[in-house]
């Protein structure tokens, strides 16, 4: 049976894979898979499903992406957020880590990101993994030093600096605020 790739911008979480997954189903849309910024179904859908489907998308913020370049750019922000989400992140460069997997040249990647976000892709990594590093601070489980190595940042230091640049406050300033400043992934 062939299966057919849908791609959807905004699903960032396991939160919103679970949605997608409960829209699906409620609609009666055959999938056999789910994942950040995309679903496998079991048949391709005709206009009044597809309708129906961004409509229910719309009510959650969630855009299926038809447009070549946009589910490029939908792919590149989900290996990221993988990545930056993942327990054992990859040893291998961000730049050549995508350039495998999606088999574009690193350049044409990068030059349609900027295009289309409007900043880099590596500004949009960082922006990723300074909300990864609020969130283990907000844990409290982890210190500085096993963030920083968890993140890929090569020491402490250089987490603290690109911490404090990014928000105004150093990794230990920020556990003692009253009023944590953290953003939903999908507005990164």
């Amino acid at each position: 049976m062939e299966e057919y790739k849908l791609h959807i911008k905004n699903v960032v979480c396991q939160r919103c894979i679970i949605s997608v997954q409960n829209i699906l189903e409620r609609l009666e849309i055959p999938f056999s898979s789910i994942d950040l910024g995309e679903a496998v179904l079991k048949k391709p859908l005709n206009r009044s499903e597809m309708q129906a489907l961004q409509a229910e998308f719309d009510k959650v913020g969630f855009e299926i992406l038809q447009d070549r370049n946009e589910r490029l750019i939908n792919e590149v922000k989900s290996m990221i957020i993988e990545e930056v989400y993942s327990d054992e992140p990859s040893s291998q460069k961000l730049s050549s880590l995508l350039s495998s997997r999606l088999n574009f040249d690193y350049s044409h990647i990068t030059h349609l990101f900027i295009e289309r976000e409007g900043q880099s892709i590596q500004k949009f990594y960082n922006a990723v993994r300074i909300e990864r590093a609020k969130e283990l601070l907000d844990y409290n489980e982890l210190d500085i030093a096993e963030i920083a190595d968890r993140l890929g940042y090569s020491t402490p230091a250089y987490l603290s600096t690109s911490f404090k640049k990014a928000i105004g406050h150093s990794p230990s300033e920020y556990k003692n605020l009253d009023l944590k400043d953290r953003q939903n992934l999908d507005s990164v």
